[in-house]
């Protein structure tokens, strides 16, 4: 089955609101009908909502750059900002591995764990006092109203992920927390969004979206070939950054993505 992206949420916002003040709003959008002539059915209600946690639904105030560049540097390998930046979003422990592959002479396996595990002391302390996004949990209560299933991916370890989610209180919205220990290559790979499907028992990846602050969470979900990609910058990259990649909706915060749902995307925003 094809699906459009121009046409898929305006359907969610149909399919999620049935029956509230809102549904006869989102019945309006060409949910169901051919009017292009380019899909063979409809687009597929939504079930899941997969969400990023750091600058996504954690604030970022450079917590883990400084974590890490620190850990780095005091194991003698250097490594830009730049450089850093490029790898937003993807798997910590896989960052680690290839910049010592690049820039060490020796050390190996050994060297990774320790600059690994400095990483992970250094952010541990750093998340002690974990900020949320502003409007993020009234956000995933009102995605839970919608009857929405949520799940988090994380380039974090299962250690830190879970650290982050209980001081926060929040492990009970969601129905899977995936983080990079759970598959065998991060982001920009697709397989943290396809194991949040499974926590979730959901079968098809049009019914599927994900949300996050990096171009490599919009690379894993175009990946993945969910529904729809959806960019916030809360956190690492810029708004014009994230415009860059294919994208179903650039927002803010996380804070708008229930009232972009109930909307239903506007067309100027997407990217073919």
């Amino acid at each position: 089955m094809r699906f459009s992206r121009r046409r898929v949420l305006p359907a969610l916002a149909a399919s999620v609101l049935e029956g509230s003040v809102l549904a006869g709003a989102a019945s309006a959008q060409p949910a169901s009908s051919n009017l292009d002539g380019n899909d063979d059915d409809p687009p597929m209600p939504l079930k899941l909502v997969v969400l990023d946690i750091g600058g996504t639904l954690i604030a970022d105030h450079g917590e883990v750059p400084d974590a890490m560049l620190g850990a780095f540097a005091r194991h003698g390998i250097t490594v830009t900002a730049q450089e850093f930046s490029e790898w937003r979003g993807a798997s910590k422990r896989g960052m680690v591995r290839h910049f010592v592959e690049l820039r060490a002479a020796s050390g190996g396996a050994a060297l990774i764990e320790a600059i690994y595990a400095d990483f992970t002391t250094t952010a541990g302390k750093a998340y002690e006092k974990v900020q949320p996004i502003p409007g993020a949990e009234n956000a995933l209560k009102q995605l839970q109203a919608m009857k929405l299933l949520l799940a988090t991916t994380t380039g974090f370890d299962r250690p830190l992920c879970t650290a982050i989610l209980a001081r926060l209180g929040w492990q009970h919205y969601f129905a899977g927390s995936i983080t990079s220990d759970d598959v065998a290559d991060g982001r920009p790979a697709p397989y943290m969004l396809f194991r949040a499907m499974e926590a979730a028992h959901v079968n098809e990846t049009a019914q599927v979206i994900a949300v996050g602050d990096t171009p490599l969470d919009l690379q894993a979900a175009n990946n993945a070939g969910l529904a729809a990609a959806i960019g916030v910058w809360s956190g690492a990259a810029t708004e014009e950054r994230l415009r860059k990649e294919r994208n179903s909706g650039v927002l803010p915060s996380v804070a708008e993505l229930p009232d972009l749902i109930r909307r239903g995307l506007p067309l100027s925003h997407c990217r073919t």
